[in-house]
């Protein structure tokens, strides 16, 4: 992925344009902060859990067991800022009004079942939104519930891994996989909403976002909201769409 910079930013049409478009000098510093953070965070993840598979795949299992009693922390450790982040663009989207563009997940782009079911139904729903805020805010609040979920799957797969207590090894080896894979999706869908959040957010508005950022991320775990909440507020707001 590549991004630009020029002296002001501008909305595009779509979220195409907006990844091909240029930040300013200020948000592209906050871009590839944000990034560089949950890149960093995310490939300790990796390298840790590519060792674990590497010695699974080798016969060398009670090795593999032990080098994936790390992964659930460090996965712990991705999750949480990659939850405020998305937070925090939509807390500061609803309180100010900002307008971003958002493309619907594609179910394609995700391995587990949990995933996918979660993709099509927001690919679906996003069609019956009316306004584009909604559909940003709409996809926010699914990628924070799937990031959240995901964690939760992968630690404790990664648990029962590495205590021995599982039933079906083969099987939480494939949980832990499946739920990394989705894991990286949602990091790149995330990136890739920072970025539109970023070209449609007023240049005096970047200070507040910033410090929201930092308050989600001092809390233990982000607010979040959950599938009633999200179905009831959106179902709200695909009526008044169009204000």
């Amino acid at each position: 992925m590549r991004d630009r910079v020029r002296s002001s930013s501008a909305r595009g049409m779509t979220v195409k344009d907006d990844w091909r478009a240029w930040l300013s000098e200020e948000k592209d510093v906050v871009f590839r902060s944000h990034v560089r953070q949950l890149e960093i965070s995310y490939n300790m993840l990796s390298v840790s859990l590519d060792e674990a598979l590497a010695l699974r795949q080798g016969g060398r299992l009670a090795k593999a067991s032990l080098a994936v009693c790390v992964t659930p922390d460090l996965c712990n450790r991705f999750a949480h800022p990659l939850v405020a982040l998305l937070w925090s663009l939509s807390e500061h989207a609803k309180h100010h009004g900002t307008v971003p563009n958002a493309a619907p997940l594609d179910p394609s782009n995700f391995q587990g079942i949990r995933g996918q079911r979660a993709a099509l139904f927001n690919s679906l729903f996003c069609r019956v939104l009316l306004s584009e805020r909604s559909q940003f805010l709409y996809k926010i609040s699914t990628l924070g519930e799937m990031v959240d979920d995901l964690n939760n799957d992968f630690c404790a797969a990664a648990t029962d891994i590495a205590k021995g207590t599982s039933v079906d090894f083969d099987l939480e080896w494939q949980a832990v996989d499946a739920a990394h894979y989705d894991l990286n999706t949602c990091l790149r869908e995330a990136i890739v909403l920072l970025k539109s959040f970023l070209m449609a957010l007023p240049d005096n508005e970047l200070e507040a976002f910033q410090a929201t950022v930092c308050t989600q991320l001092g809390v233990s775990k982000p607010k979040k909201l959950t599938f009633a909440q999200r179905l009831i507020r959106h179902r709200r707001m695909a009526a008044i769409g169009g204000e």
